[in-house]
């Protein structure tokens, strides 16, 4: 249920509605748009008796139920788009985001070769795994700590803030010390332990789509972040699981615009994962900006044939330049930069 202040009402009006809804054992999230204020009311709304009850108190316009289960993450409750802070500029804003590196942090060498290069290149973020969830148990799981402190020094470098993925609740203190972005994969999508402890630790979350995850489960995953109040989230749509063999996922492009129908959290695109082969990754990149991202995480290597995980996905730097130069394109023809 939201509750839709009337333009020009007082703080101390919209106070009363917070302590009147606290007082019913609900949780109250305002969110202050440009000429007025919504109120919700989160919890479950149906054991409001009375919604009416708070159209008679000063400052209210109306009460409307939330349609979606989802509630924070919905349009309803917060009409505007959310703008997430990254170094500088902002994600969902006019300018598109350009998130690149290894799918793993190898060395010391690859890490910092990769980087500068993206950097050169035009990139926003540097992306590369320290904890690797992989299908077996004999491949490849990452540097551990070790890998989040090259991809520090990496940062230290190159003024890239870092994005990296954390695999269970008790590592998120660990990973926030030294990412700027958590990553949630797409296995861990409904993982709820980490979703509360990510959304705890108020940092700036990158959640990626399941693999045979519906997009309104995406966003009831986010719910769980946002109920902490934390708003810092990042949705990734990367590719769904169907019975086409052709590529390594069916990359849902309808999800892009869907998705900015429904919810104000910005968008991005993982056309990496969504197609796993990297003369698909241009093609893909380009539908996404034009279907309206907000910015791609693009798996980049030196040397994709050496790579520990994913190389048949990964980008050379020259390729990534090369897509840099198509995507600033596109993003012109839909009055966007990069």
């Amino acid at each position: 249920m939201i509750i839709i202040m009337q333009v020009g009402a007082s703080a101390a009006q919209i106070s009363a509605v917070i302590a009147r809804v606290k007082q019913l054992g609900f949780q109250a999230h305002l969110s202050e748009g440009e000429e007025r204020s919504i109120i919700g009311v989160i919890g479950e709304d149906r054991k409001v008796e009375d919604p009416d009850q708070f159209t008679l108190m000063e400052g209210v316009e109306r009460v409307m139920r939330v349609s979606h289960p989802y509630k924070l993450a919905s349009r309803e409750f917060h009409p505007q788009d959310t703008l997430v802070a990254l170094n500088g500029t902002k994600v969902g804003g006019k300018q598109i985001v350009l998130i690149a590196g290894p799918c793993s942090v190898e060395s010391r060498s690859q890490i910092l070769e990769i980087a500068h290069a993206v950097k050169e290149a035009g990139a926003t973020a540097l992306r590369g795994g320290a904890f690797k969830p992989r299908t077996s148990p004999y491949s490849f799981q990452g540097l551990g700590e070790k890998g989040l402190e090259l991809l520090a020094e990496a940062r230290q470098q190159t003024g890239l803030p870092v994005v990296t993925e954390v695999m269970e609740p008790g590592l998120v203190p660990l990973v926030a010390k030294y990412a700027d972005v958590l990553q949630i994969g797409a296995r861990n999508m409904q993982n709820y332990a980490l979703l509360h402890a990510a959304g705890a630790s108020q940092h700036t979350v990158l959640l990626k789509r399941g693999m045979m995850s519906t997009m309104e489960e995406l966003l009831m995953s986010a719910e769980y972040i946002l109920s902490h109040g934390n708003n810092r989230v990042i949705l990734c749509e990367r590719g769904i699981r169907t019975f086409e063999t052709y590529t390594r996922n069916t990359f849902d492009i309808n999800a892009i615009p869907v998705l900015k129908a429904r919810t104000h959290l910005p968008i991005i695109a993982d056309p990496s994962h969504a197609t796993g082969k990297w003369e698909y990754v241009h093609a893909a990149s380009r539908a996404a900006i034009a279907a309206g991202a907000d910015g791609l995480i693009v798996e980049v290597h030196n040397c994709p044939e050496q790579a520990l995980s994913d190389g048949a996905q990964s980008l050379r730097p020259e390729k990534f330049a090369q897509l840099v130069q198509q995507v600033r394109r596109i993003a012109e023809a839909v009055d966007r930069t990069v």
